[in-house]
């Protein structure tokens, strides 16, 4: 029984090892457009009389003429991405020929 199993495992640990990965996002992503106008996040008082800090990821799909068209919070803490998403919703991108999707990331310090 233990051989089968260690068999069975070192098959599985080679198909793992050696099968093709899914392509980076980096890969497979367009490259970014520029941002014409950046707001800053208003820090929430709350979030900065309680020392939170950290980093709010966001993905945002921009409308062709460089306005948000939607967002969508990928990590961080809610009280700060509350303000991460009220700033890149003001937000203005490069026009381009087709909307696009771009990962903006806000660090938080107090």
């Amino acid at each position: 029984m233990k051989n089968c199993i260690a068999v069975a495992l070192f098959v599985l640990s080679s198909i793992l090892l050696f099968a093709p990965g899914h392509p980076s996002a980096q890969e497979s992503s367009e490259a970014a457009r520029k941002v014409a106008v950046k707001v800053t996040p208003q820090y929430p008082a709350v979030a900065h009389s309680l020392r939170l800090q950290g980093t709010v990821r966001i993905e945002v799909v921009v409308a062709p003429n460089g306005s948000v068209k939607s967002l969508e919070v990928k990590g961080g803490h809610p009280m700060l991405a509350d303000a991460a998403q009220n700033a890149v919703r003001q937000w203005k991108w490069e026009p381009a020929p087709h909307e696009t999707h771009e990962a903006v990331e806000m660090k938080f310090t107090p």
